[in-house]
């Protein structure tokens, strides 16, 4: 073969070689726009979620039925907590080996795992109830949660008696796990008794973590994803999930 005859060779290669990849391209912009919108109408989000296809070629996937690699980014999520909802901010899901139908109509991931997080606010506003009895016709009420920094979340306890709060609020550092889908506060130390406009009054470890203890059942999380490990952060808590068999769509 001359060398006139390789040059031409070559070039044809190389624009076939950009066609696929361009075909390529609009093919996974497609797909990923497909998902997105399935994933919406399916868990009914306010707002169309990130889809992104990893993975090249993507037609080649395509064929096998299967995708390698896909994440999904929701803004906000409502997730549910007992009759209540709880806005889960920033989830984010790495879903492999995903099995699709033809029309993008059904979407199944082998597995999943991802992050998201849960503000204090969003927590408060669950942990929030009536105010708790205490001795000597004392109440508390939780009313703050922060980051107290080494993986603690310091719950801020408001104590009032005779209808006068107590001029400083009582902090206490509790540790947070997840059991079964549920996010449980747990104080590590409860002060034995408090000083309330010149009065001692005794704390039993009991009434007080009536107060201070709260736990919140997060559910119905897309696809049936599972909370797997939680963390007190500087905003909030952060959780990391993962799941088996998840659906995307369908």
């Amino acid at each position: 073969m001359s060398k006139r005859a390789v040059r031409i060779l070559l070039i044809v290669v190389v624009i076939l070689g950009g066609l696929f990849v361009g075909a390529d391209r609009l093919a996974v912009g497609f797909a990923e726009d497909e998902v997105a919108d399935k994933l919406r109408t399916s868990e009914g989000l306010s707002e169309t979620p990130d889809v992104s296809i990893k993975g090249f070629p993507f037609l080649t996937q395509v064929v096998g039925g299967t995708l390698d690699d896909v994440e999904i980014g929701i803004q906000d999520y409502d997730a549910t907590s007992g009759s209540d909802k709880i806005r889960i901010a920033d989830l984010n899901a790495r879903m492999q080996g995903v099995e699709f139908s033809g029309d993008y109509s059904s979407a199944t991931a082998e597995k999943a795992t991802g992050t998201a997080r849960i503000s204090y606010d969003e927590l408060l506003k669950e942990s929030q109830g009536e105010p708790v009895d205490l001795p000597l016709g004392a109440t508390g009420k939780v009313v703050g949660l922060s980051d107290g920094g080494d993986g603690k979340i310091k719950v801020e306890v408001e104590v009032s008696k005779g209808g006068v709060k107590l001029p400083k609020p009582v902090h206490v550092l509790s540790s947070v796990r997840v059991e079964d889908d549920t996010i449980k506060v747990h104080a590590d130390e409860i002060p034995k008794n408090l000083e309330v406009m010149g009065v001692t009054i005794p704390l039993p470890e009991g009434l007080v973590r009536d107060v201070t203890d709260f736990e919140e059942r997060v559910g119905g999380l897309p696809g049936g994803i599972k909370i797997d490990q939680v963390r007190a952060a500087q905003d909030g808590v952060d959780i990391s999930v993962k799941g088996a068999n998840v659906k995307l769509a369908g």
